[in-house]
């Protein structure tokens, strides 16, 4: 008769149930910020060169270093060899993980040789 299942709005699983924040008085409580469970925000990353850089800037820089017919060179993808352009491109890479990395992988290529060039010049 005056029996509640589980699960039916009384604190029970699947049921809402707000967090009180600590010291609220009786049935008048504050929900508590929902930042206070939220994981701490991951730290910078001043070692990743592609940290901050979007994909089109990556494949624009690549294309000016290489050009398409070197680019499809590299990475044999239809995308670069048949009629290439940068939003077909990007529409593939985002699609695509493994030609993402792939992508990637070249440009840290790229800078890589960028910075061995310029170092050689100073000395």
């Amino acid at each position: 008769m005056g029996r509640t299942v589980q699960g039916e709005g009384t604190g029970g699983a699947g049921a809402f149930c707000p967090r009180i924040a600590p010291g609220a008085p009786p049935g008048r409580g504050t929900i508590a910020a929902v930042s206070d469970n939220l994981p701490p925000s991951p730290p910078a990353q001043p070692r990743n060169p592609l940290h901050g850089l979007t994909l089109e800037r990556i494949l624009t820089d690549l294309v000016a270093h290489f050009g398409w017919p070197g680019l499809g060179e590299r990475i044999p993808v239809r995308c670069f060899t048949s009629e290439p352009s940068i939003a077909s491109s990007l529409k593939f890479l985002r699609k695509t993980p493994w030609a993402r990395e792939k992508v990637e992988g070249l440009y840290l290529f790229m800078l890589r040789e960028q910075r061995r060039t310029a170092g050689g010049a100073r000395g």
